[in-house]
């Protein structure tokens, strides 16, 4: 015990006067260990190969969350189905009270533009400004819109604009599957009677609801899909791209967005060639 108590107080003097290695009976020369080459280190066994699985083609993924189909739904779709014109159609919905929307919206935002354009573009949902205004992109978003047509040769009267809500949600905030369900059949019947040429999808619900896509904006803009509906006789080429209130938070996105316009431009001119 009288040892150990005697070394406990020679370790304790040495850590105080600041020893922080231990020191070996034996020199060492760490010199020519710095020399010696390094041991080899065994490779890892191969890892053992996964059974072969068939590769499927890539294909529209799922939606998180479906829209639902409801009563609502089913009105909609038979006031919209008996629209035989744009001027109907607008009535129709004027008239529908199945969108909770409705009642805390102060107007309804149907469209604005030329119905007969080649070029149909398709936003999200109205925001305070358009509320007050009764029309789709008329606040400091929609004149980014306006100026973004114009580099492309573009305006109001070369295209029909709208949205997948045709009324605006309180505080700007996600639209519900419910509400996208009670609009949804006037947004389908709304492209049959307009028929456009090419459908410019702005935004992510607005890309990702008339595609049933679950992919993100970011991964969906730029590329060309087909959209189709019972309704039509034929599909439409329809192209996602960036909201402009998107843009306007993230300027440096305007890049991918000037990129969208030219191939909208350069489908327009094949089309018309």
């Amino acid at each position: 015990m009288t040892t150990n108590n005697a070394l406990l107080e020679a370790l304790r003097w040495q850590v105080e006067a600041g020893a922080d290695e231990a020191i070996e009976a034996l020199p060492v020369d760490r010199y020519r260990e710095a020399a010696a080459p390094p041991r080899p280190i065994a490779a890892p066994p191969p890892p053992k190969a996964a059974p072969a699985t068939p590769r499927l083609s890539p294909g529209p993924a799922a939606l998180e969350s479906p829209i639902p189909t409801t009563a609502a739904t089913l009105s909609a779709r038979g006031l919209a189905g008996a629209a035989r014109s744009v001027t109907e159609l607008a009535e129709a919905l004027a008239a529908f009270d199945g969108c909770p929307l409705k009642q805390t919206a102060t107007n309804l935002v149907f469209a604005d533009g030329n119905p007969t354009a080649r070029v149909m573009i398709i936003g999200e949902a109205p925001g305070a400004d358009e509320d007050r205004a009764g029309k789709p992109f008329v606040g400091v978003s929609g004149q980014l819109l306006d100026r973004m047509l114009a580099w492309i040769g573009l305006d109001r009267n070369k295209a029909y604009i709208t949205n997948v809500l045709f009324w605006r949600p309180p505080g700007n905030r996600q639209p519900t599957p419910t509400e996208i369900s009670a609009c949804l059949p006037f947004v389908e019947r709304h492209i049959e009677l307009v028929s456009p040429e090419v459908l410019l999808l702005v935004g992510g619900a607005s890309a990702k609801t008339l595609l049933a896509r679950n992919e993100g904006i970011t991964k969906l803009r730029g590329r060309w899909f087909q959209y189709e509906s019972a309704g039509m006789s034929r599909p439409i080429p329809a192209l996602p791209t960036y909201h402009p209130a998107f843009l306007l938070r993230q300027p440096a996105q305007k890049r991918e967005a000037w990129r969208d316009l030219l191939a909208l431009q350069q489908r327009l001119t094949e089309a018309k060639s």
